[in-house]
């Protein structure tokens, strides 16, 4: 199934990108850089938790996320990728958990299908086929501005690229945070080593029900863009 207005073309995977698993048939969604930019949504209901998601795709991704710019050309990310049942149930209930403890107890209406959604996430999460965790290394609780800036500047461009090229190959993806408030705990679910290793995330990764996105509601343009002075 493709997006309406987007066809599909086959793609080889591990022609063109060094360090890929053997070549494999992807197929692309064809869309222009603006649509793919303007399309990827944070996917949570329409997220297929029954099919499998193909190991050569997230390769196929994670070469592409391995091309985005990093601090000082470090390239101190790593990703933990979770599949094992266990594992997940374990990140699903710290994920819920943090959810109770943080959910608001009002919500203006205009958040209120938001909501639904990331309850309704909150809820399947030990189902969705892959949950990716992207780090970094080193902590930056205490450290400068700077250093926190050029950390952060590290991961997030990385695992931008990841959800970017995972949308090309019709994955759905949501950035989340929530098991961060119990992080150290995850560490020890995923075998992490906290004290050195920074986990940024945690993003559901699943083959999307439909392939359909349209751009988000957002304020009006001229709310934001400051020229010159704020």
């Amino acid at each position: 199934m493709t997006a309406r207005g987007l066809a599909a073309r086959p793609h080889r995977a591990g022609n063109d990108l060094a360090g890929s698993a053997a070549a494999a048939t992807v197929t692309l969604l064809e869309m222009t850089p603006d649509q793919l930019l303007s399309t990827t949504r944070a996917v949570r209901k329409r997220l297929d938790l029954s099919r499998p998601v193909e190991r050569e795709l997230l390769d196929e991704c994670f070469d592409l996320a391995f091309q985005a710019p990093t601090g000082g050309n470090a390239q101190g990310w790593h990703f933990v990728l979770v599949t094992e049942p266990d594992r997940k149930a374990a990140l699903a209930g710290l994920y819920r958990k943090s959810k109770r403890e943080n959910d608001p107890a009002t919500v203006a209406p205009e958040h209120q299908a938001s909501m639904n959604s990331s309850a309704y996430l909150a809820e399947h999460l030990h189902e969705v086929p892959v949950l990716v965790i992207p780090c970094i290394e080193g902590r930056v609780e205490q450290a400068p501005a700077l250093v926190q800036a050029v950390t952060w500047g590290s991961i997030m461009p990385a695992t931008w690229s990841f959800m970017l090229a995972a949308r090309s190959r019709g994955l759905g993806t949501a950035w989340t945070s929530l098991h961060l408030a119990y992080e150290r705990e995850a560490a020890g679910v995923l075998g992490i080593p906290y004290e050195r290793v920074m986990q940024t995330a945690l993003i559901p990764v699943a083959h999307t029900i439909g392939t359909d996105f349209k751009p988000g509601p957002r304020v009006p343009r001229d709310q934001h863009i400051h020229w010159d002075r704020w």
